[in-house]
């Protein structure tokens, strides 16, 4: 296979554009350990790409694992692979799989669920960081309200480091999201500089979704108009806001201690 092979030119569009995207209901996972974190959480590949050159030997029965689930399985050159890799120092392994994102109404939530909803996040690191952390903290679900990237951005499954596929995700606009919220009796706790209650005398332990907007704009005024607390992150340095990612992190380990003390 050369560089020039359609399927490669199919593989960079996968990678750069949102549309390829959207339109094959498909994206691409790179990486030993996100693969295998993929795998594991029930991810059926359809392709996979491999270089041998660059596989170090006590990874390569991944390729078995990958056949084994169903996808095609195609061995390529390193010059092949650089052309198709999105991440700097490759180790040899890009999967096409599925589209990470379902439906909202498709998500199970359990009896007490703990939502992150991230409104208007236009980065995809800060989109991988925020599942990361929600993996971390067991949360029913990620829900992008309004967003500018997608969870299947290749940098975002990347930030992630194959978490994205381990967490429930879902996309919709603000107003959808609000209303499935509403609908499923979760109370809104907003996140904002100018929120009204100290994160630590929110009460987090119950039915609730945590709100982080982007870092640029913060929340919008749908969600703070709708907001039954608006939650401020006490600091005590010249700065009055936190990274998007760091924010929803502190906030979804207070939602667990409380959780935690409560039992729960």
């Amino acid at each position: 296979m050369s560089t020039a092979n359609p399927r490669v030119k199919a593989l960079v569009r996968l990678r750069s554009n949102r549309r390829a995207r959207v339109d094959a209901g498909s994206t691409l996972v790179e990486g030993h350990d996100e693969l295998r974190l993929a795998l594991r959480a029930g991810v059926r590949p359809t392709e996979l790409y491999w270089a041998p050159s660059l596989v170090r030997d006590e990874h390569r029965g991944l390729v078995d694992d990958v056949r084994d689930a169903g996808a095609r399985v195609t061995s390529v050159s390193r010059d092949v692979f650089d052309r198709i890799a999105y991440r700097e120092g490759p180790d040899g392994w890009l999967a096409v799989v599925p589209d990470p994102g379902s439906a909202l109404g498709d998500i199970v939530l359990g009896p007490r669920p703990l939502v992150l909803v991230a409104e208007g996040i236009e980065k995809p690191g800060n989109i991988g960081a925020m599942l990361r952390t929600a993996e971390a903290c067991g949360v029913d679900a990620v829900v992008g309200a309004s967003t500018v990237t997608d969870f299947g951005n290749p940098n975002a499954v990347r930030a992630s480091k194959g978490t994205v596929f381990a967490v429930p995700v879902a996309s919709a606009p603000s107003v959808e999201v609000l209303d499935w919220l509403r609908a499923h009796g979760i109370r809104v706790a907003v996140t904002t500089p100018a929120g009204t209650t100290a994160l630590g005398d929110t009460r987090l332990d119950g039915p609730v979704a945590i709100v982080v907007g982007a870092e640029s704009t913060g929340v919008t005024d749908l969600w703070l108009d709708n907001a039954d607390e608006t939650v401020v992150i006490p600091m005590r340095g010249k700065v009055n806001s936190l990274n998007a990612a760091t924010a929803g992190a502190v906030a979804l380990f207070e939602a667990n201690r409380q959780r935690d003390a409560a039992g729960r």
